[in-house]
Order: C-alpha cells, then structure tokens, then sequence
C-alpha cells in the first residue's frame, strides 16, 4: 500500500507481491544486503524477491534461499555503456514491481532505479545519497547520521515495518563444495589462518613486509599454516609473491577468480587477518574470527558487524583514544599506522580465547 504510515513506514497493510533490490557493488555490499533479503523473506514469505546484481556479487549470492530471481547488470565502460543498460531494459522489459529498495547511492544505480519499473521507489534521504541519487526515488528512509553501513541497510526494514533480528546472512556450501573444502584443508599439515592480501583500492592495502613478519610469528609461534587468499588482480598477485619472499617458511598461494573457493576457504580457517575489503566481511558473516587491519575507512562505519569487534586493529586513528564519528571520511596515510605488533596481539588474542 503506497503511504506514509505511522513512525514513518512507507509501507502499511499487505505485502508487496513484489520487491527488487539494487545493490550492484561486489562482495562487502552484497554481504550486507543478506540479512535485509533475509529478513524480507522471513516477515513476507510469499513475496518474490529479485535482485539487480553485478557479475562478482552474483557469483557469491546466486543460488541463495532469499532471492527468487537476479538480474545480471554487466556493466561495461565508455562506448560500452550504452549497451550494458539496453540489455538492462530489455531484461526489465514486462516486469514491475511493487517495491523498489535503492540500497546503492550513487549515479549509476540511480540510473537503473530509474528504469526499473516500480510503484514505491525507496532510498536513502539526500543528506546520505549521493550523486543526487535521491532524485531517482519517490520515497526516502527518514534522514539520520551516518553510522555502521549494516545499520543504515536495516533503517530500510524499519521503515517497512520489518525485523531484521535475528541478523542471518545463510551463506552455504553445496556438497561439491564441502568436498573441495575437505581437500584441501586435509592436504595442510596443520590448521590453516587465511591471509587477504589486498584490495582493489591500494590505499587500504597493508604492507607485504608487514604481512610477512605476522605469517612468520603465526606459522612459528601458533603452529597454523598460512593461506593466501585473494582476488587475480596484479596488485594482489604481486603482494602475494612479495609476501612469499620474503616469509621463512613460504605460505600457501590460493587467490583466484573463484569467489564460491574463497567462501569454503574462509570458513575453513581457524582465523582470518584482513584489510577492510569483502572477504574481512564474508568471514564475519560466515563466523570464522577476522583480525580486521583498519587505516584508510572508519571501523566504526565498516567493522565486522556485532562482533569481532576486539580484534581490530585501528590505524585510522590518528592517536590512542582518539574520539570520531561514524563519518565516511577517508584517512589514505591510515594503513601506515597499522603496526605488525598490535596485528600480532590481536591474533594471540583471537587464538588464546576459546572462540568459536
């Protein structure tokens, strides 16, 4: 039912038959938007729930007890453009939905919510969309300040009126998967700490120097064997190869373009040490303890949601104790504050609890 309701909903009585999601970004985002479509799929069960999805997060979601149906956005560059929406209409094309969540901000996905047929249209207030995103909406969340990205994903669910307790992001392993996870941990002498070596931004990179000495004192004080896990892109293969240069005793290498492998490699490991990138947050949602290295975003906008929390390492504080927002400013000397010893002392701290 399209109207303002009381405590601000935007939608009161039925259910929608029909919701769309846009949320185009790769791994970290995707991750987020799990407990919304879970939550959705719990308060509405009849609902059909499809999503607008870019080819990396499709790989990890497609399949997933939530969603009915995905739309594959391939988005292409310069005269390519063009293309990648006219195949966006055409795939559109007949459909429309009753509810449109904008989870995205920007340009780009304020363009395909503006071709996505739609009765109620819903995105964030225009203090927190950018690239004048909010004029591609009909209905906006009620204007807040910033905080944890999770938490601004759930303002949706609250102005619909839906739970997003409990918080459950239901990624599984297919048997075929279980059985490649049960290869290769049996072929490691011991249990194995997952190391992500970079990003796709070289700002929120940490050191391959760094990195080594920490695999050095995992590998020989803890007794775990180190993992290598990544994306194929040159910055990572690089960091990579430095790392196993420069290490005694060399860590397994197992980046690759394979995200459904990087899911059973990550849930595999006893512990994860991680810049903020999708993986730190795939970790999280998959429960394995993440040592979160923080310099270039605020943690207190991207940390792993409702836990791990102590295990962060934060160099995007400039001094001991220094009190910030939740803002969304970026620090790019951060990473060079993340010390190898407070990354070790987190990762005693990790192994020397008990944790699950």
């Amino acid at each position: 039912m399209v109207e303002r309701g009381a405590g601000g909903r935007v939608w009161v009585g039925p259910p929608p038959r029909s919701v769309v999601i846009v949320m185009l970004s790769a791994l970290g985002d995707a991750v987020h938007v799990l407990p919304v479509a879970n939550a959705l799929r719990r308060a509405w069960p009849g609902v059909r729930i499809t999503w607008i999805v870019q080819p990396v997060a499709h790989a990890l979601v497609a399949g997933h007890e939530a969603i009915d149906d995905f739309i594959v956005f391939r988005r292409r560059r310069g005269a390519g453009a063009l293309r990648s929406y006219a195949e966006l209409r055409r795939a559109l094309k007949g459909r429309h939905f009753d509810l449109l969540l904008g989870l995205q901000v920007y340009f780009k996905a304020g363009l395909i919510t503006a071709l996505t047929p739609a009765t109620i249209k819903l995105g964030f207030d225009r203090a927190r969309a950018r690239d004048l995103n909010w004029l591609f909406t009909n209905r906006r969340i009620r204007a807040r300040p910033l905080g944890h990205v999770q938490d601004a994903y759930f303002e949706f669910l609250e102005a619909l009126g839906v739970d997003p307790e409990p918080v459950e992001w239901n990624i599984r392993l297919t048997d075929a998967e279980r059985a490649a996870q049960r290869d290769f941990f049996a072929g490691l002498d011991r249990p194995a700490c997952a190391f992500v070596v970079g990003t796709s931004k070289p700002v929120k990179n940490w050191m391959p120097e760094r990195f080594a000495r920490v695999i050095d004192h995992v590998q020989a004080e803890h007794g775990l064997r180190a993992v290598l896990v990544g994306g194929p892109s040159p910055i990572e293969r690089a960091a990579a190869d430095r790392i196993r240069a420069l290490t005694r005793e060399p860590p397994v290498d197992a980046l690759g373009d394979d995200v459904r492998r990087l899911v059973w490699l990550l849930e595999g490991s006893r512990l994860v040490v991680s810049p903020d990138t999708g993986p730190l947050h795939l970790a999280r949602a998959l429960g394995t303890p993440v040592v979160g290295l923080y310099g270039y975003t605020n943690p207190r906008r991207y940390a792993p949601y409702r836990r791990f929390e102590d295990l962060i390492v934060d160099g995007y504080a400039r001094y001991e104790g220094e009190p910030y927002r939740a803002d969304a400013g970026y620090r790019e000397d951060g990473m060079a504050r993340v010390r190898v010893e407070d990354v070790i002392e987190k990762v005693g701290r990790a192994l020397n609890t008990g944790r699950e």
